[in-house]
């Protein structure tokens, strides 16, 4: 019901390495990482060998060296000036500090230093960069692969990951798209929407790795895994690529990125949820509480005024707005709330439609820049 209660089975343990414990794992310097996750698309059917091999060596092993410890993750090339798309967890801890030093191993063997471009935690996206001109060997290049979109990604579209879970270097599994339009944890307190699902095998070491479509082209960053024993049992989770795109054009321009923030809480509306509090609309986004002094507050949003136990389900909010849609597109979910505000910018004024005391009315809200990491 509320996104505080979402997953009380099983734990969510990101698939990668960075400097703490819940988002990260650490291993001994022998092992190394590497990742990518594919998806087919059309009538040629899926060809895991083609992309394995024209794809592969895009994929890169990153490894952090903080004051006590070596952390391995993954990440993949971006474009030929060098840049490195990867998950901020990989090359930051817990607190949020980046690694002391980075070094990214490609493919073929050459190892290269990297600078820390900059973290995005709110999306989980880091970008590093390496100079190209230090690449050595008859072979040695840069390979860049290139974005899709998840704009006609289907549930049960094939998918498959290449990396080294583990330190086994190089690995290939496939799986499906198992479900679309996840939420998954962030290294802050607010969710990453539209993640993707896939039974793909992913594990330890995978984090930052690319997902990529039947094509060859990214489709997202794996990121995290549910387990309920610390391993993959099936449920890996990764960053959109849309996501992924706006966080690196931001972190290139200026280092760090920002989103933008309504400040309340809700939960889902459905219809015998609404039928109990003798609500109109059956889908939306029931307000439980405005945070002081944020945007919704300084537009007059409306919270709960009491609470109940609704199927087993306690404080449910009621008295409070219902959303019911951003800009003129309708919310089945409280989820699909935060995820078009994270598409906005902050400053940017939106047009909420609410049902208030029965009525439909719309309210303008200027969206703020989300809190910082433990505000």
């Amino acid at each position: 019901m509320t996104r505080a209660l979402a997953c009380l089975a099983a734990a969510v343990v990101v698939a990668g390495c960075g400097g703490g414990s819940e988002h990260t794992t650490t291993v001994s310097k022998t092992q190394t990482t590497r990742v990518q996750v594919i998806r087919p698309t059309g009538t040629k059917g899926f060809d895991p060998q083609t992309i394995y091999r024209t794809e592969g060596p895009g994929v890169v092993t990153l490894i952090a060296l903080g004051s006590a410890n070596e952390a391995l993750g993954s990440g993949f090339v971006v474009d030929s000036n060098g840049y490195i798309a990867t998950n901020a967890h990989v090359i930051t801890n817990d607190a949020g500090a980046n690694a002391k030093t980075v070094y990214v191993e490609f493919a073929d063997g050459n190892r290269l230093p990297a600078k820390i471009v900059g973290t995005d935690p709110d999306s989980d996206v880091g970008l590093v960069k390496v100079d190209p001109g230090q690449m050595r060997g008859p072979n040695a290049k840069i390979e860049p692969l290139p974005f899709g979109s998840t704009s006609e990604l289907q549930v049960g579209d094939p998918v498959a990951a290449i990396g080294s879970p583990f330190g086994e270097q190089q690995s290939l599994t496939t799986g499906v798209v198992s479900a679309l339009n996840r939420d998954i944890q962030s290294l802050t307190n607010f969710d990453i929407g539209n993640a993707i699902q896939t039974d793909a095998a992913i594990n330890h070491g995978n984090s930052g790795g690319p997902l990529l479509d039947g094509g060859g082209k990214v489709i997202g960053i794996n990121s995290q895994i549910r387990s309920t024993g610390g391993g993959g049992e099936g449920v890996g989770f990764a960053i959109p690529v849309e996501t992924v795109k706006r966080s690196i054009a931001q972190l290139r321009a200026t280092g760090h990125a920002s989103h933008a923030y309504l400040g309340i809480s809700s939960v889902t509306l459905y219809p015998q949820l609404a039928q109990r509090l003798k609500l109109r609309v059956f889908a939306g986004a029931l307000i439980d509480k405005v945070q002081s002094g944020g945007p919704a507050d300084r537009a007059g949003l409306r919270g709960a005024q009491d609470h109940i136990t609704f199927q087993g389900v306690p404080k449910i909010p009621v008295g409070s707005d219902v959303i019911v849609g951003v800009g003129g597109r309708k919310l089945g979910a409280a989820e699909d709330l935060s995820d078009l505000i994270g598409v906005q910018r902050p400053g940017q004024v939106v047009k909420l439609q609410i049902i208030r005391n029965g009525k439909p009315k719309t309210i303008d809200v200027t969206l703020a820049k989300r809190p910082g990491r433990g505000q």
